[in-house]
């Protein structure tokens, strides 16, 4: 099966979608995340780098359920502000704590 490359917008959103990750584990190990969600912590350390930018839609519920974040929270965070009206693309609305 061949993989259709990734735009530069969804190679973005993987990068946003890490770094909400890692403010999300806070002071948590990524290993005690990663077991508390079921994954490696390899699978773990490349969502949060940006290096796995399309992680399946079970591995994203299981790291919402490990933090404590609600799947609702997530996907707010990873949308396009243009409706908006912000012009970065992207936004960082959730988890701002």
């Amino acid at each position: 099966m061949v993989r259709t490359p990734l735009s530069p917008w969804e190679r973005r959103r993987g990068e946003l979608f890490g770094a909400l990750l890692r403010r999300a584990r806070g002071n948590r190990s990524m290993v005690e995340v990663a077991a508390a969600a079921g994954i490696s912590a390899e699978t773990l350390r490349k969502i949060e780098t940006g290096r796995a930018p399309t992680p399946s839609f079970f591995t994203v519920a299981a790291l919402a359920t490990a933090l404590g974040v609600s799947l609702d929270e997530l996907s707010v965070a990873c949308v396009p502000e243009t409706a908006s009206g912000a012009e970065d693309g992207v936004g960082e609305r959730a988890l701002s704590a």
